[in-house]
């Protein structure tokens, strides 16, 4: 009887150590995916040079993280669909995801105007993130694009001032005149006003365009951009006197592809971007410093006193813009009231 017991403890004691090691053997194994990764196709506004910079760095950390479960291709501009068809391609799902401007996208919403360039609506790169993620634009934004259908926006971030690069001097509101100039839509609507010719042209077509005359100059950048595109190799002049103190640049979504996605990819996904926030951030701020510097652009200025006409012109042009429905009215109430505190706050917020 004895012996029987003996054997029943033993063979009771094997078990449980068997199955601990069964156990241990479950936790040690690696987890394998069955799933193929998601792959998606993400259409910048950028050419190849600048997106290096503004996004391709931030898609290659995200591929790194995401460890094979998802895959982003990056495009750049006009490489699958022309940039004005940017935001309709991601609405109809011809590619995931988009990273653009509302206004050059052409996004149906009547906020677009504030993207890219809203003129002289800020004055640093951190105006921007403060605009949206502290008084209010943000919120706006969401509201906005819950309207839209199956295009879903996630961010808002800053990039570039926004300075006229030109073949020829700019020393006086008059010598705006006649010019000839790439820009943005709602830039250009504004500057129309000192006689500036806007003009749309794909991006690669940009420096031919300088380099054969059909081009005067450009309104779309600061002079890091200016350089790292090859763009102030066919300019000779930079002005100082910047229409806006950052680029508001946004990274929109297709909503179906977006729900898909698990959670802790979504959270990925958002981190990648906020990442690709604070790089842009400290490039571009070192970079317009360094090429005013050691750049190859000849730079002048537009005297302070016949500049704050222009100061003077954009509140009214926010003013105008602000009558095309409720919602503008709030986000120019925004700006306003922001630039009036930064005012109020003194240097370095604004000097007077």
């Amino acid at each position: 009887m004895t012996d029987l017991l003996n054997k029943r403890s033993f063979l009771k004691r094997a078990g449980l150590a068997t199955a601990g090691a069964v156990g241990a053997t479950a936790l040690a194994t690696p987890y394998v995916r069955a799933q193929t990764p998601i792959r998606w196709r993400l259409q910048t506004y950028a050419g190849p040079a600048l997106a290096e910079h503004v996004v391709k760095n931030a898609i290659d950390w995200f591929n790194t993280a995401a460890n094979g479960e998802m895959v982003i291709e990056l495009y750049t501009a006009d490489q699958l669909v022309p940039h004005g068809e940017l935001f309709r391609a991601v609405q109809t799902g011809t590619i995931d995801a988009a990273q653009s401007d509302d206004d050059s996208a052409a996004a149906p919403v009547d906020v677009k105007v504030f993207g890219a360039y809203f003129p002289l609506a800020s004055r640093y790169s951190l105006d921007v993130p403060a605009l949206w993620h502290w008084r209010g634009l943000k919120e706006i934004w969401e509201e906005a694009y819950a309207e839209i259908p199956d295009v879903t926006w996630l961010s808002t971030g800053a990039w570039d001032p926004c300075n006229f690069g030109t073949t020829k001097p700019i020393n006086s509101l008059a010598d705006l005149n006649g010019l000839r100039v790439y820009t943005f839509p709602t830039a250009g609507q504004f500057l129309s006003k000192y006689g500036v010719v806007p003009v749309s042209l794909p991006y690669e077509d940009v420096e031919p365009a300088l380099q054969t005359g059909e081009l005067d100059g450009i309104c779309w950048c600061g002079t890091t951009e200016l350089h790292t595109v090859g763009w102030a190799n066919a300019l000779k002049y930079y002005l100082t006197n910047p229409l806006s103190g950052a680029w508001a640049g946004s990274y929109f979504v297709n909503t179906a592809k977006w729900n898909e996605v698990p959670p802790h990819l979504q959270q990925l996904y958002r981190m990648m971007i906020d990442t690709s926030h604070y790089y842009r951030q400290h490039w571009y701020w070192a970079g317009e410093a360094n090429y005013r510097i050691n750049g190859n652009l000849e730079l002048t200025t537009i005297p302070a006193a016949e500049w704050a006409q222009v100061e003077t012109d954009a509140v009214a042009f926010w003013d105008e813009i602000a009558k095309q429905s409720d919602r503008s009215a709030r986000v120019v109430e925004i700006i306003k009231k922001y630039n009036a505190d930064m005012q109020l706050a003194g240097a370095p917020y604004r000097y007077s």
